[in-house]
């Protein structure tokens, strides 16, 4: 496996990483706006953001009762 290989699946699990942290934002309740946006912004910091946020912030937020529709 050659370095340009490893490099492009490095960055790929980072890019899917932030991702998953964003979505997880999106979802959570975090008490304020302020708050929502301060995570979101850091899990948007490349390689580092992402691995700060799931460190620190995932238990952080809670995750909004789920609505029954009939």
């Amino acid at each position: 496996m050659n370095s340009i290989t490893v490099i492009i699946t490095i960055g790929i699990f980072f890019l899917l990483l932030t991702w998953w942290a964003i979505l997880d934002v999106a979802r959570k309740n975090f008490g304020s706006m302020g708050k929502k946006a301060l995570w979101g912004f850091t899990a948007l910091i490349p390689f580092i953001g992402c691995v700060v946020y799931f460190v620190f912030g995932y238990r952080k937020g809670r995750k909004p009762d789920k609505i029954i529709n009939l």
